[in-house]
């Protein structure tokens, strides 16, 4: 295992927040894709938990074997990704051998989103209904489009499954209830 490198257990809040996708320069930074346009949760935590890839991504990883733990020294946004500096990686091997690890870090560690604001995380297995109460199905994925979001809702037809997109805007969504699992919409069955 590389030096700095502490085996941890995943904590049960974890959310996947980037991959390291390569070294970055000679000191040991290294590049790493956010799996979200803000990076907030990269930066709100200064230890971040890393797993192996999958071995379709990097076949042969052996930096480490199942959870490590690693502290951040520092981190920044540089052009269209973020760079980091983890203590004991001091050089460009190290840094490389981490290529392909996947960054989690726990869901309590998140920066407390804004008034009307939301994580995709948290909105993921939300009921979605309309003003009606009709149920038009789950929140499966959200997908992002440029100057907004779109839930991808999932419903069951005569035993099919099937997927409705519903603009994530103030324009079609009521309100958002996290605590009762609830988004309400202005949106019929048959959109």
């Amino acid at each position: 295992m590389l030096p700095g490198l502490e085996s941890s257990g995943l904590p049960e809040d974890a959310i996947e927040v980037g991959r390291i996708l390569d070294a970055w320069g000679v000191k040991g930074w290294v590049k790493i894709l956010p799996h979200s346009a803000s990076s907030e949760a990269l930066f709100s935590s200064v230890r971040w938990f890393l797993q192996s890839p999958e071995a379709k991504h990097r076949p042969g990883f052996d930096a480490f074997a199942g959870t490590v733990i690693l502290n951040v020294n520092e981190s920044k946004t540089h052009s269209d990704s973020v760079v980091a500096k983890f203590e004991g990686i001091d050089d460009r091997t190290p840094a490389e051998a981490l290529r392909g690890a996947r960054i989690f870090v726990p869901r309590s560690a998140f920066p407390k989103a804004g008034k009307d604001e939301y994580y995709w995380v948290d909105l993921l297995g939300l009921n979605v209904v309309n003003r009606e109460g009709v149920a038009l199905g789950n929140v499966r994925d959200l997908m992002a489009t440029g100057p907004h979001s779109v839930l991808c809702v999932e419903y069951t037809e005569e035993g099919q499954a099937l997927e409705r997109m519903i603009p994530f805007v103030a324009a079609y969504v009521d309100g958002v209830d996290l605590p009762g699992k609830t988004i309400t919409v202005d949106w019929q069955p048959d959109y």
